[in-house]
């Protein structure tokens, strides 16, 4: 499946019918997507599932065998595109960072690869919640601090495309709330996002689009919603009334003294809303749709028969 949203501006990020080989393994293959500005794409798939090759392929990190990949609308793996890196954040799973630097060394460091100044650093570091160890080698740091670390490295210069790869790895919870609250700021203010994340519960209400992956291969790709009505699996709709009815509304089902259920498709979701506001007596509304993980688990299996 494809998402059905248009746009008619240039993606900044493209894939086009990629592949990438490693002897007979298919890392990537056949490939095709691409991602828009204002925009948060979660990369979902098993380790193995090409999550990270694709990343790589988008960063010129590693060159695809077949196809095209558009970065900033330059070759990804071109002398123009390496040129762009200023405008480019990105996270990979596996920090490795100096530990002999201290905090704001190491942001300096990356600052100046980058051609950036560095007088918004130390807003940088506050902004992640490490200002206070700043001036403390990394070597002392928790790895959720040097993560903390790593993602204001990647947000150096206010990029235009950030690539996350599992970032919340080694975050606490509130260390993640904050990361999200980041990410949310960012593509609110236009950056395009691909997040390759294993953390799908999380990810929902930052989520504009899904991709999902196995074995190098693009399985599914939309909105939430898109990919609800796509797995058709059933959303539960249940009802708090002042008392059940004498005549159960079809399809419904009483449980308990004062409760009624129903479960419907997500086509189905709007119209079995309005028949339960008709249903005299009703005080209260709980809709459970099907989670990132459940839809998740959906694709996989499907791809398996």
């Amino acid at each position: 499946m494809t998402p059905s949203t248009k746009h008619t501006a240039t993606a900044p990020v493209a894939l086009s019918n990629v592949s990438k080989l490693y002897g007979q393994q298919r890392a990537a293959d056949a490939v095709n997507f691409e991602l828009y500005p204002g925009q948060c794409t979660v990369l979902a798939g098993h380790n193995g599932a090409g999550k990270s090759t694709v990343i790589k392929l988008i960063l010129g990190l590693i060159r695809a065998d077949e196809g095209q990949v558009t970065l900033l609308e330059h070759d990804a793996g071109s002398s123009q595109a390496a040129r762009l890196r200023a405008h480019i954040g990105y996270l990979p799973e596996t920090v490795a960072l100096h530990p002999a630097l201290t905090g704001t060394e190491t942001l300096a460091f990356y600052a100046r690869l980058k051609g950036l100044p560095t007088s918004d650093n130390q807003a940088l570091l506050s902004r992640v919640g490490i200002a206070q160890a700043a001036h403390k080698r990394v070597g002392t740091y928790s790895k959720g601090m040097r993560q903390r670390l790593a993602l204001a490295q990647t947000l150096l210069g206010k990029p235009r495309v950030l690539l996350l790869d599992e970032p919340t790895t080694g975050l606490d919870p509130a260390s993640r709330l904050l990361f999200y609250d980041i990410v949310q700021e960012l593509r609110d203010a236009g950056a395009t996002i691909l997040l390759s994340t294993h953390a799908l519960a999380e990810m929902e209400r930052l989520a504009d689009r899904i991709i999902v992956m196995q074995q190098g291969r693009k399985i599914a790709d939309g909105t939430l919603s898109e990919l609800r009505q796509h797995a058709g699996l059933p959303v539960r709709i249940r009802l708090t009334v002042e008392h059940i009815p004498d005549s159960v509304p079809q399809n419904w089902k009483a449980i308990g003294l004062n409760r009624l259920e129903r479960h419907c498709t997500e086509a189905e979701k709007i119209q079995i809303l309005r028949e339960a506001h008709a249903i005299p007596g009703l005080n209260d509304l709980e809709l459970e749709s099907p989670g990132l993980d459940e839809l998740y688990a959906h694709f996989l299996k499907r791809e398996d028969y």
